[in-house]
């Protein structure tokens, strides 16, 4: 069937926006004894709600309906299904795919809640100081440094509680695999990691495979993560795992270098963050490095490896994974 991306998308991010707005909220946690303090979750919510591409997500969602499409020429011919076994497999199909789905859900959202705590705390004064964020005020400008830097942290920690439901179809090995891949995504192997040698980085000259292990761990590692839990929600076979974590990487680079083109060819209204800040600060860019013209160059390619591991992914249905990535190298902001 043809593929409509863009209704896809539309359809995806109302879920995610409205499964935000229900758990990022004072009373989502029922049983609870206290409620979040009231302040505390309106600098919660501003930071997470209305704005961003949910880019992350989207590939949770996508790589997750990705693997559920199945292996090419891996079936069960019907003459092998007698009524018994085809009754318990419709029952089984059924219960597998509720999960499925709940924890992609719960997935996409824990992983749009650790990207928004990084960009809060990234705004700061002691990071990147920066006052504009997805065209509004970054939350220390609106709430204050000391809000800001406790809604983040709050931020972290509600994204670990959604991967963790206490009544939940999702078994308790798929919540602790998905809790693995999103905490080392985050922390000092990723994340937290990258950001560490960017801020070490400031004035110097990197060379090109030390700015690739720097935006691999700080941009990189949450977005293959976010392929990654996609694809654990489905129960990746292991050729797909490893093509899927080669799609991962390659656009979660290719993000980074473009976001590197941008800063330097976009304006802060298109961008909706300050453009420019990179050079100001001195930081190192594949810009910096390679030049405008090879940079776009070197997306492109990143872009062809990221297509061509779908193509090895040996799945039936990848052309989300595909139009994501497209998004990622054609996006303007």
């Amino acid at each position: 069937m043809p593929l409509d991306l863009k209704s896809w998308i539309a359809h995806q991010l109302e879920r995610v926006e409205r499964a935000l707005d229900q758990w990022v909220s004072v009373d989502a946690s029922a049983d609870l004894e206290h409620h979040a303090p009231v302040d505390l979750m309106a600098a919660m919510r501003y930071a997470v709600l209305d704005g961003g591409k949910r880019l992350r997500p989207l590939l949770v969602l996508a790589a997750c309906e990705a693997v559920n499409s199945g292996l090419k020429h891996d079936y069960l011919p019907i003459e092998e299904c007698d009524d018994e076994l085809a009754r318990r497999g419709a029952i089984g199909a059924v219960t597998a795919a509720r999960a499925s789905d709940e924890a992609a859900l719960r997935a996409a959202c824990a992983v749009e809640l650790i990207h928004a705590y990084s960009l809060v705390h990234d705004d700061m004064p002691c990071m990147d100081n920066d006052v504009l964020r997805r065209g509004k005020p970054t939350v220390h400008v609106q709430f204050g440094q000391a809000s800001a830097l406790l809604a983040g942290d709050a931020l972290q920690a509600l994204a670990f509680e959604l991967l963790t439901p206490e009544r939940s179809v999702i078994e308790p090995v798929k919540q602790a695999r998905l809790c693995r891949l999103l905490a080392r995504a985050a922390g000092c192997a990723g994340m937290a990691g990258g950001q560490a040698i960017d801020l070490a980085s400031v004035g110097l000259q990197l060379t090109e495979e030390q700015l690739r292990e720097m935006h691999r761990l700080k941009t990189g590692a949450l977005l293959q993560a976010s392929v990654m839990m996609g694809a654990a929600c489905a129960e990746a076979v292991p050729l797909a795992h490893a093509a899927l974590h080669r799609y991962g990487a390659a656009i979660g680079l290719a993000f980074q270098v473009v976001d590197d083109i941008l800063d330097v060819t976009a304006d802060s209204c298109t961008l909706g963050k300050t453009a420019g800040k990179d050079a100001e600060q001195d930081k190192p860019t594949y810009v910096s490095l390679m030049g405008l013209d090879a940079a776009r160059a070197y997306a492109q390619s990143l872009h062809a490896q990221a297509l061509q591991a779908l193509a090895d992914t040996g799945l039936v249905d990848t052309r989300i994974l595909q139009g994501l990535a497209d998004m990622v190298v054609q996006r303007s902001n």
